[in-house]
């Protein structure tokens, strides 16, 4: 079960959500590109992420134009973005995704530690394309109703990415209406990464949602390991940003 960890980052999204900071515009129209279907345009997908700051590293890069670093990695060849929104320990901002979703017409994920439909209700008017739903928040009761969250997306045309991180998690995620599995490297209670999860989580995956690797991924060695693990498409942040080129560091990916 996880602890301290968890529950910290769910406070803090409630926090956010009673200072009003979800209490956002419109900002335009999503993609004409589903998310899923953007996973299927590369041999090497790579959702791109525009990452601040996080948990475990403090401060990653100089907070910048996310619309000009968003610009730089789908120049680089990212096949979507997804876009850091909780402001607490992240450094994220609904406002980032405002501002990328008028700059690049690929699929947008709004990251997010959801815990409330205002949320899902704010990635609507944002422009997000797909959110995240963390299996484990809603395991630990920091959340509830995760199937009419999903039917609360879907009904505005966005799909979900459901977050996994072991086997137990996957079996319930799968018995969701989800669009998309992602398994997290990152262990939400230790903050320790091994790209192991993936291995074990997808071992004898057959499900027809692409699943996706998240958190720890590096190099072109990591992108080939995890690809043999079973991973179809590759969320990367901090290997990303903490690169002066993000273009370039996109790119290195893709091309791997």
């Amino acid at each position: 079960m996880m602890s301290g960890t968890l529950a910290r980052l769910c406070e803090n999204s409630r926090r956010a959500l009673q200072e009003g900071i979800y209490d956002t515009g419109d900002a335009g129209e999503r993609s004409d590109i589903r998310m899923s279907e953007a996973l299927q345009t590369r041999e090497i997908a790579i959702i791109s992420e525009i990452k601040f700051a996080s948990p475990s590293l403090g401060t990653i890069r100089d907070t910048q134009d996310p619309g000009e670093v968003a610009t730089q990695m789908v120049q680089g060849g990212a096949v979507a973005i997804s876009v850091l929104t909780q402001p607490y320990l992240f450094g994220g901002s609904p406002e980032y995704l405002a501002q990328v979703r008028k700059v690049v017409r690929v699929p947008i994920l709004m990251k997010d530690i959801v815990v409330d439909a205002i949320q899902i209700e704010a990635a609507r008017r944002l422009g997000a394309d797909c959110i995240l739903l963390i299996q484990a928040v809603f395991d630990a009761g920091h959340a509830h109703d995760m199937d009419g969250m999903i039917d609360t997306a879907h009904g505005y045309g966005m799909q979900v990415l459901a977050e996994v991180h072991d086997t137990h998690e996957l079996e319930s995620a799968l018995a969701t209406k989800c669009d998309i599995i992602g398994v997290n490297n990152r262990n939400l209670d230790t903050l320790e990464i091994s790209l192991e999860t993936t291995k074990r989580v997808l071992a004898g995956y057959a499900d027809h949602r692409p699943a996706i690797s998240e958190s720890g991924i590096e190099s072109s060695s990591d992108i080939a390991y995890l690809k043999g693990c079973g991973a179809s498409a590759f969320l990367v942040g901090t290997g990303i940003m903490r690169h002066g080129n993000v273009k370039g560091g996109v790119r290195r990916l893709v091309e791997s």
